[in-house]
């Protein structure tokens, strides 16, 4: 059987999507078939233009640094809620909600816009943090008799 692959990236309002075209032989069948498989990613730099766009049409103007400070501190509490709940030793009360992806999600937005704010390159940044903790910790956690 032989494979050829073929890939295609297309940018789509904010969203970035990656198709993927494998075509294979069959020699007991003498034919072709195609395999097609979409996969859809966003960068952090395609996040933070997405956030911006739709402060900037749906939510007027940004709150103020300190503000979104602040609730970025909110955010992190409510999901530290649910990990407490979830996976530590306190139980979920009635009608709390068990909603860890969307407090993650609120947590990530919040800190877009204090990036946005202040002219942070959050996809920039992340790569110089990952090279900084690559080199810092090379061995430290390698040696640690704790892990």
């Amino acid at each position: 059987m032989r494979i050829k692959l073929r890939c295609r990236y297309l940018s789509l309002s904010g969203e970035t999507k990656i198709e993927i075209f494998t075509y294979s032989y069959d020699r007991t069948t003498t034919s072709y078939l195609l395999h097609f498989t979409s996969y859809f990613f966003m960068t952090l730099k395609d996040a933070q233009s997405q956030v911006d766009q739709w402060i900037k049409t749906i939510g007027v103007r940004y709150f103020s640094e300190l503000t979104n400070t602040a609730i970025l501190m909110e955010e992190v509490g409510e999901l530290s809620r649910i990990m407490a709940r979830r996976y530590g030793d306190q139980s979920f009360k009635p009608g709390d909600k068990d909603n860890l992806e969307d407090e993650m999600a609120d947590v990530l937005w919040v800190l877009i816009c204090l990036a946005n704010q202040t002219g942070v390159d959050l996809e920039k940044a992340f790569i110089e943090n990952v090279k900084k903790k690559s080199t810092r910790d090379k061995n430290r956690h390698k040696e640690n008799s704790k892990l």
